[in-house]
């Protein structure tokens, strides 16, 4: 089985460019997910074939979004996470299928200065809890964009970022906590000196440097690990300031 992940940074202009159809059709995966549609559903004017398709919309035109194609019809389907506070931003759906579930997630970003840093450290631990109560009852695949680089090893220049968005020490130590509740970084479990990027600032012409961020995975309950195949940044594939990555499993691909 083939999963697929990309942040598209807006997914009218990665499909504008004419990137998405050809990268999805020589994949050909199970599922792939998106961060960053900015778009409401009432424009969509792309088909899918062979794909359900299932979106969350930011209230905000514009602005953040997810969506997921899959090729079999999941057993359910929800939108967001627990809390009445989280304001509609269009950052998580959640797909039911007999043997897991599928978490695509695209999670906030602190901002310059850390200012939204309080308001990520609440989302991140009510989205922990709602990966725990769905791991309870089945494992778990979660993916996105996580906006996080754990290690010093999943970005180019750790020494200059310790204080910035995505590489603050209670970013990184609220994914230690995840991982701790029993999930796996599979990228980073089967390649532990592997150094890759999945996102390059568009500011600085970072991703002509070299210098990017790994912000982008795939996390699975543990008990799954032994199932990974492979996980993979897909860093040559262009179109976003982002790259894909993908998840394979073992299991037979649905047609």
């Amino acid at each position: 089985m083939k999963f697929l992940n990309w942040n598209v940074n807006g997914l009218r202009a990665v499909m504008n460019k004419g990137l998405l159809m050809p990268f999805i059709m020589e994949e050909d995966p199970d599922i792939i997910s998106f961060e960053e549609t900015k778009m409401q559903e009432d424009q969509m004017t792309f088909s899918f074939d062979g794909y359900l398709r299932y979106m969350n919309c930011a209230e905000k035109k514009g602005y953040s979004g997810t969506m997921v194609l899959t090729k079999k019809e999941p057993l359910s389907v929800s939108y967001d996470i627990e809390g009445d506070d989280h304001p509609l931003e269009g950052r998580v759906i959640t797909l039911e299928y007999e043997d897991f579930y599928y978490v695509c997630a695209y999670v906030p970003n602190s901002k310059d200065g850390l200012l939204r840093l309080d308001y990520r450290m609440h989302w991140e631990d009510d989205l922990r809890k709602h990966l725990l109560k769905l791991d309870g009852k089945k494992p778990v695949i979660y993916t996105g964009d996580l906006n996080v680089a754990h290690n010093e090893i999943d970005l180019k220049n750790p020494d200059e970022n310790h204080f910035s968005a995505g590489f603050s020490d209670e970013e990184r130590e609220k994914f230690t906590v995840l991982l701790d509740s029993g999930f796996k970084d599979t990228y980073r479990e089967l390649y532990p000196e592997n150094v890759q990027y999945s996102w390059w600032s568009y500011r600085t012409k970072a991703r002509e440097r070299g210098v990017g961020w790994r912000i982008d995975y795939y996390v699975v309950s543990e008990r799954l690990m032994d199932k990974v195949k492979d996980s993979i940044i897909y860093d040559q594939v262009m179109g976003s300031d982002h790259c894909p990555v993908g998840l394979i499993l073992q299991g037979e691909s649905w047609k």
